[in-house]
């Protein structure tokens, strides 16, 4: 794939998405700033929100006060929210790591640092996705728009973690995983054990894949100095994917128990759990691809968690 500045492409993403084939050339910079083209962010983004929605459903239902259309609007609006969100963050980080991007090969072809996009023109595309954002929050109740609001912290703090820690992985999971509080304060304004739970069990598993991600510019890094846990862990980092997935897994497992949802959620946990230890086996932290294709794998695990808290929802 050619990332001459000509082009209009990025290294990183695919040559052929549909960014390209639908969208006027004038609007690929922003499309390429909020990863339209890489799906697979906010997808991420996406599922401790949804996670979190189906189980806030389990529990609800079991008190007879489920509603299925407010479920779906919920899905909707997590679905949303997450695609909006997940832009904006893009964008600031971009921002935040203007210079960094230009020093790393696979990084300096993109929007800001190849000179497509000014940082005031980044700047107003950060405020319009955030409007977005915040017009799908205040769907919510009080609760739940306040918590959303106080995730701004975190996300704020995220894109300096990699210059003050080797854990800037474990801040990305704090902010990645906000959705798992979110989807339960929803649905009932306020935030329970399980939800926390489930939002720690997403956290370690954000540290665990972003991880793998990592390992793709762990030679970049070291030349400029960013720090990640790929670097902190090194050939350690199979051990260490045991230690995270395998805490993913017990803690996500006890937000199940404590929400007292039905066997069909832990069958589609179990399933998920599988999957997670086949790219602990398959990992190879020096193939740059493979580690590529096994982070964007987890959109799959994901998505396994939630259909099995939807089906223990279904026939509950």
């Amino acid at each position: 794939m050619s990332t001459h500045p000509d082009s209009g492409r990025v290294a990183d993403a695919p040559s052929d998405n549909w960014v390209y084939r639908v969208l006027p050339r004038s609007l690929w910079p922003y499309a390429q700033l909020a990863r339209w083209d890489r799906p697979i962010g906010w997808q991420l983004l996406m599922w401790p929100c949804l996670w979190s929605a189906a189980l806030a459903a389990n529990v609800a239902r079991a008190a007879s006060a489920y509603s299925l259309s407010q479920f779906a609007w919920h899905l909707v609006l997590f679905v949303v929210g997450s695609i909006a969100m997940r832009g904006a963050g893009c964008t600031y980080n971009d921002l935040v790591d203007h210079e960094i991007d230009k020093a790393v090969a696979r990084t300096r072809s993109r929007p800001l640092p190849s000179g497509r996009v000014s940082r005031g023109q980044a700047k107003l595309f950060i405020g319009l996705q955030s409007l977005v954002g915040l017009l799908v929050l205040l769907q919510f109740n009080t609760f739940a728009v306040v918590l959303g609001i106080a995730s701004l912290v975190i996300v704020a703090v995220y894109p300096f973690a990699k210059r003050f820690t080797d854990w800037p992985q474990f801040f990305l999971g704090l902010a990645f995983s906000w959705g798992a509080l979110m989807g339960w304060a929803a649905q009932f304004g306020n935030v329970s054990l399980a939800a926390v739970a489930l939002y720690a069990g997403a956290v370690v598993w954000t540290i665990g894949y972003d991880t793998i991600y990592a390992h793709q510019d762990k030679e970049d890094d070291a030349l400029i100095g960013v720090r990640s846990t790929a670097r902190l862990f090194g050939e350690r980092t199979r051990p260490w994917l045991v230690v995270l997935y395998g805490l993913a897994v017990l803690l996500i497992a006890a937000s199940f128990v404590l929400a007292g949802v039905g066997l069909l959620a832990y069958v589609g946990l179990a399933i998920a759990a599988a999957l997670l230890a086949w790219q602990i086996v398959a990992v190879d932290i020096d193939d740059a691809e493979q580690c590529l294709a096994l982070f964007k794998f987890n959109n799959v695990v994901g998505m396994i968690i939630f259909l099995g808290l939807v089906a223990a929802l279904a026939f509950a």
